[in-house]
């Protein structure tokens, strides 16, 4: 099995405002590497930062082994400590009661995570690491794109 490694990064100029997402891919044992990014006019944070797990796990076109590293607390922490599999448990309710937001990119993530062996590394953001830097560079400027479409997903409070 081919063993993935991927940063993902995602941002907000606003929360919620114009926002974007990152990814590098690389495979380990190999100088092949592919940065993607995007973003959306009216978005938060978390979901850039969910959105970019998900768009760079679903380039991998057959089942790998992958190290997603990620600056979002979130993100890693849904997966790693059941949160997740706690929310669809419970038909996306949290543990206090309220829905839970971004369903729509969870249920995108869920399949994903089925079909590869993901272990996700929390990194601290902003603290010189190279991958993590040169993701935080991508998706802040694909948020301060002037031409990015609405995300349709995103629901207001």
């Amino acid at each position: 099995m081919k063993h993935v490694i991927i940063y993902t990064d995602g941002s907000c100029l606003g929360n919620p405002g114009s926002g974007g997402w990152s990814a590098i891919l690389t495979m380990k044992g190999s100088e092949a590497r592919k940065e993607i990014c995007g973003g959306f006019s009216h978005t938060t944070n978390n979901r850039m930062e969910i959105l970019a797990a998900v768009n760079a796990l679903a380039l991998l076109t057959e089942p790998c082994e992958v190290t997603l590293h990620s600056d979002s607390q979130y993100l890693c922490n849904a997966v790693q400590k059941g949160w997740l599999a706690s929310w669809i448990r419970h038909a996306w309710i949290k543990s206090d009661k309220k829905p839970v937001k971004n369903v729509d990119l969870w249920m995108r993530l869920v399949p994903l995570l089925k079909t590869h062996k993901v272990t996700f590394k929390w990194l601290r953001g902003h603290a010189g690491h190279a991958e993590n830097e040169r993701c935080d560079e991508l998706a802040r400027g694909c948020a301060a794109r002037k031409d990015l479409p609405d995300d349709t997903g995103y629901e207001e409070e």
